[in-house]
Parts: C-alpha cells; structure tokens; sequence
C-alpha cells in the first residue's frame, strides 16, 4: 500500500474511531437521553452522574481506548526509528483526528464531548515522547480533582501541564536520562500541537470555569440536585 494512503486511512480511521458516542450507547441501554442529563454532555463526568459510577467508569475508560488505539497502532505499523519530523506530523493527525471525532462526531451533528478522555488514550499511544507526559497529567488531574472536586479544574489543570511536561520529557529523553528513551524525537511537532490540545481542553471548559466562579459548578460527590431525574431516550433502551 502506498505510505500516503495508508496514512490516509489511519488518520480517517481513527476519526470514526473516536466519533463512536460510548456514553451516548451506554445510556440509551438504560433508557435515558445522556444529552438531555445533567450537562447534557456525552462524556464520562457526565455519565458516572446520570448513570452511576460503574457505567461512568466503563465510558471514561473507553473513550480512553479510543484515542490510544489509534495512535499505538499507528506507531506499530507506520512508524520506525528514528522518528522524523514529517512522521511525528502525521502521527499527530492521527491523534488530532481521534479526538476531533470525540469532540464533533458526524453522528450527532458534530455536538459532541469535551475531549479529555479520548485526547489522554490519544497521548497514552504515543510512546515514549507523550505517553510519560500523560501519565504525569493524569496524576496532576486526581491531585487537582481530590483538592478541589471540580472536574473542570481539574482538567484545566492537566491540560495545561501537558506542553510543560512534554518539553521536560523530551529534554531529559535527549539527554539520555530515560532509560526507556529510544533516539531523538523531533520537538516542534510534539509542543506545538500539546500546546493546541491545551488551548482546545481549556475552551471547551470555559463554561465550567464560568461556572465554578459562580459558585454555581456541581462537585465531585455532591451527588444530583433533587429536581434532576434522568430523561428516558426517545429513542428507547
């Protein structure tokens, strides 16, 4: 196959991938509209609160699947070393379409989540040069999140640590300080779009921090408002 076209297929692969509406799915079997729920947004905080912490869980951890499938897969058969700028370009795109196709999935009229989720698996794919600082974020976002019990904070937070902690990666990596650290990695590509995941992580939260200076932000454990009941689907089970 040419190298174009499979770059072609990759890039669009992980787009419909990612555009799979996993809470959306996971409630309509329980007979409720997710969008018409809580925030109305199809994401794992949003579930775990209309449907309980198991199936909140199960969405937060498939909509990782989504973005990390993509990439790990992407890095298996069209990748080698060393990593070339053009190759770490097109590896992006791939993981910008996954968590493009969570954020504005064709199926639902391109109203979709916010990103997290999918946008962690998509960098957890990428070893060594963002998985390390995904996982670093990740742990910054239960830190904040314990602290705080605002989501949206929280996600803010990890958010913009990401380009921080992947400029710290790839520095320690050339200096040959990580032992799992395989050849040089290409920077420009790698800051540049955590930078943008950033921006895009932080604008789609703007609602959240708007709300969290309100006051008017539901925490983490504050359970629903009494006058919220789940909405059954009209779609059905």
């Amino acid at each position: 196959m040419n190298p174009a076209t499979a770059w072609i297929i990759a890039t669009a692969g992980a787009y419909l991938l990612g555009s799979i509406p996993v809470g959306l799915l996971l409630a309509r079997s329980r007979g409720i509209d997710l969008r018409a729920v809580g925030s109305g947004n199809i994401g794992a905080t949003n579930a775990m609160r209309a449907l309980g912490k198991p199936l909140g869980i199960l969405c937060f951890v498939l909509d990782v699947a989504k973005g990390a499938a993509p990439t790990a897969l992407t890095d298996a058969v069209l990748i080698s070393a060393p990593v070339t700028g053009a190759d770490a370009w097109r590896w992006l795109a791939v993981a910008a379409a996954a968590i493009a196709g969570h954020m504005f999935p064709v199926w639902l009229r391109f109203r979709g989540g916010k990103g997290v989720a999918t946008g962690l698996g998509a960098l957890l794919g990428m070893w060594p040069v963002l998985t390390l600082p995904a996982i670093a974020a990740a742990l910054l976002w239960f830190a904040t999140l314990k602290l705080t019990r605002y989501v949206g904070v929280s996600s803010c937070a990890a958010a913009a640590a990401i380009p921080l902690l992947t400029l710290a990666n790839l520095t320690l990596g050339d200096a040959g300080a990580l032992p799992l650290w395989t050849g040089a990695m290409p920077r420009t590509p790698f800051l540049v779009a955590t930078a943008l995941l950033a921006a895009f992580v932080i604008i789609k939260h703007r609602g959240n921090l708007r709300r969290t200076m309100q006051g008017t932000e539901p925490r983490v454990g504050a359970g629903k408002p009494p006058s919220e009941k789940p909405v059954p689907d009209p779609q059905g089970p």
